[in-house]
């Protein structure tokens, strides 16, 4: 049971956009772990991209599974973990990290937002706590 990737994006109209994202890359090869890394942002942007607002869904991408909640505000949250790890707790973590955010981040950032300037530091340590 793992959690490879914990994800905020915002759904925006033209494209989403990722604020904030903590990844656990450790398992991997040093070599291919920006690879890795580069393939969970794209798929979590991806995966985002074609929710709906209001949505929760689970998508199987190789080996990988993608939990996806898409608020109807537009905040989006992606978890990327293995096959064992438990739908309903990644759902929470996803409920629990998104309304934390929204309380934390104004609303007027989300937009034009990115990992650089958006401050909120907590989901390195979501990320290993629910590990």
């Amino acid at each position: 049971m793992r959690l490879y990737s914990l994800s905020v994006l915002y759904k925006g109209d033209p494209k989403v956009r990722l604020l904030k994202a903590a990844y656990d890359v450790s398992t991997f090869n040093f070599f291919q772990r920006s690879s890795v890394q580069e393939f969970m942002t794209f798929t979590s942007q991806l995966i985002v991209e074609r929710s709906e607002l209001g949505s929760r869904a689970s998508v199987k991408e190789q080996e990988y599974l993608c939990h996806v909640y898409v608020r109807n505000d537009g905040l989006a949250g992606v978890v990327i973990a293995d096959n064992e790890y438990p739908q309903r707790v990644c759902f929470t973590l996803l409920d629990k990290v998104l309304d934390e955010f929204s309380r934390q981040v104004s609303k007027i950032d989300w937009p034009s937002g990115s990992p650089a300037t958006i401050g909120y530091a907590a989901l390195d340590g979501y990320l290993s706590k629910y590990q």
